[in-house]
């Protein structure tokens, strides 16, 4: 697992998105072999969406050969209702950018047959050979997705009971009135996310230090459904400051470490996107531990 760490929330949000611009144009996608990219919604994307679009508009980057999947969509609130999760995408990504309609997929939570909706999404997501990179955000519990504390770590696409600070926290969306907000979802499962080959997740501010903390510090644990990505071999955390407060001062500068490794030592140049060494570098002067000790995060 890799875990950045970078100052604030903006930086977080630059950080993620260039990632996946830099993702995208390095996976070279045509017609016939899309970049298949997973989303989130809710206040932790939304900085990324909005450089993502800054790409756009500046020529950087094009989204005509990129097919998404949404996580979660609420059951039971119109489409067009302004906090479905299909107002959200549209409002916030989709509709700034070159993506085909056909390209975009969101669960539909007012579907006849809500079960047959899941089932249909996981074979969708099966039909396009998989996910490339799934983003995510978490909740102050370490839910991934509407996977709340206590789900499978295999689930799969499915209807969910919303749990109460789920419900809680997500009133502030609908005027602070607590009875207006769905009770249930329609979800991808942990064991969905995980099929994808990378798995990207923001997590920021001091309301998810002790999420972090669960994920980075302890086992894998299905009351904090996140921790699960530690099984997954490309796995990639981007926080702020704020969300370490719960990190052991060794473990931060520890992740640290690694980021100036590859940043001053090894060089940036000599290492992919997704942390593979391209080359190793001989330096004409080895640095001694003197040098890395001077670094600023260890003083």
């Amino acid at each position: 697992m890799r875990l950045i760490i970078r100052q604030d929330y903006d930086q977080v949000s630059d950080y993620m998105a260039s990632y996946i611009k830099d993702r995208i144009i390095e996976f070279n996608p045509t017609t016939d072999r899309p970049f298949v990219l997973g989303l989130p919604t809710g206040s932790s994307p939304v900085g990324v969406y909005k450089n993502l679009v800054k790409y756009h508009q500046n020529g950087q980057l094009s989204f005509k050969n990129v097919v998404t999947f949404n996580m979660d969509e609420y059951v039971g609130i119109p489409r067009d209702h302004p906090e479905s999760y299909h107002s959200f995408m549209w409002h916030h990504l989709f509709k700034h950018i070159d993506i085909l309609p056909q390209n975009v997929h969101i669960l539909d939570g007012n579907a006849d047959d809500l079960e047959e909706e899941c089932k249909k999404y996981e074979e969708q997501i099966k039909s396009f050979g998989g996910i490339e990179l799934f983003l995510g955000g978490i909740g102050p519990d370490g839910h991934i997705a509407f996977n709340e504390p206590g789900s499978s770590l295999t689930s799969r696409t499915r209807v969910k009971t919303l749990a109460y600070e789920t419900i809680l926290a997500n009133s502030r969306f609908f005027d602070g009135d607590i009875s207006k907000v769905p009770r249930m979802a329609l979800t991808v499962g942990v064991g969905t996310v995980m099929d994808s080959r990378e798995v990207a997740i923001i997590i920021t501010g001091a309301h998810k230090a002790i999420a972090l903390a669960k994920c980075i510090e302890e086992g894998v644990n299905h009351m904090w459904t996140v921790s699960a990505i530690q099984l997954h071999p490309k796995a990639l955390i981007a926080c702020d400051e704020d969300a370490t407060l719960e990190l052991h001062v060794k473990t931060v500068k520890y992740f640290k470490s690694l980021d100036h490794v590859i940043n001053n030592l090894i060089g940036p140049e000599n290492v992919g996107l997704q942390g593979n060494i391209k080359k190793y570098p001989t330096p004409e002067v080895t640095p001694t531990r003197e040098d890395f000790y001077n670094c600023p995060f260890q003083k």
